[in-house]
């Protein structure tokens, strides 16, 4: 007859006694099937991260494999939602319910959509970094989505220094020379013409709303698309030369300073009905060996905090 296998979680008190605000699993890696707003379902390798808390000073731990597990039954037989979240972070509870009265669960993945390039409407991908986080504490729960989106800074600064050296340079070489139009052209379009350029660099805006609760669908590329729409200036995929020189242009047309990039993306958001947002916007400087950075919150009571 075989023996009963020991087991210490729940056979035993714990070493010392106190409560655990969260205790589970991270890293763990495994298939998702994501369900966004307006977009066929995708698959994506997800990390996550699994918790309940501890709210019985004298148990000696959790049930880490009844997460696992429920996690595992997910990815193989649902989609990743707002309403599975729900219901696995309820399921969590329930399966540690003399110990635990909260949950929570974090997925990073990368998410992949088809952009369009500025002009000649080349299509390719591009992965955004992607984090859906969501706690269920007092019987409610709360999501937070979050997306990096790259894109293009120039620096202002760096522009006006650029066009007073090209300046300089003009005088110097037509100071003493009948103007002449196609002079003046070929002179622009020469190397001696463009003596200086602008510093730009790629940048990041990273950016966290808190779904309203009738959210039934992660709006993944609608909080792309809006970051992209207010910055002017991003990253592409495909591109032909005539996208390459749009790109040139859009960038000399939206010169900013990461001020001026935050400002810009929460003016966006506040159109938005998001129950809460944060904002970090990181411009990966090519002058400095350190970084510009600027965060905006929506500023709310209880809300995030910059």
């Amino acid at each position: 007859m075989p023996h009963q296998m020991p087991d210490i979680a729940s056979n035993s008190s714990a070493q010392t006694e106190g409560n655990i605000n969260w205790v589970g699993m991270s890293e763990i890696e495994m298939p998702i099937m994501l369900e966004s707003k307006d977009e066929i379902p995708q698959r994506v390798s997800a990390k996550v991260e699994a918790f309940v808390n501890v709210i019985v000073p004298s148990a000696k731990g959790i049930h880490m494999s009844r997460l696992f597990l429920r996690l595992d039954e997910m990815s193989t037989q649902e989609s990743l939602s707002p309403i599975t979240l729900n219901h696995m972070l309820n399921d969590f509870v329930d399966s540690h319910d003399d110990i635990s009265d909260s949950a929570q669960l974090s997925f990073t993945f990368d998410y992949h959509l088809r952009r369009a390039s500025l002009l000649s409407k080349k299509t390719g991908w591009k992965a955004y970094k992607t984090q859906v986080t969501a706690t269920h504490e007092k019987n409610k729960t709360i999501i937070d989505l979050t997306v990096d989106v790259p894109y293009s800074s120039t620096c202002p600064c760096s522009a006006a220094l650029s066009r007073q050296l090209i300046q300089q340079a003009f005088v110097e070489r037509f100071s003493e020379e009948k103007l002449d139009e196609t002079t003046i052209v070929e002179w622009l379009g020469s190397t001696e013409g463009i003596i200086a350029t602008p510093h730009s660099q790629r940048s990041i805006a990273q950016v966290k709303i808190r779904l309203s609760s009738h959210v039934k669908h992660l709006p993944i590329r609608q909080l792309v698309d809006l970051i992209e729409e207010v910055v002017q200036t991003p990253v592409q995929a495909a591109v032909k030369r005539e996208d390459e020189q749009e790109f040139a242009r859009l960038n000399a047309s939206n010169l900013m300073f990461c001020e001026d990039a935050v400002r810009r993306v929460i003016s966006g958001l506040s159109i938005e009905n998001h129950a809460d947002y944060w904002v970090r916007i990181n411009h990966y400087e090519s002058l400095h060996a350190h970084n510009a950075v600027a965060i905006a919150v929506k500023g709310i009571k209880n809300g995030f905090t910059a």
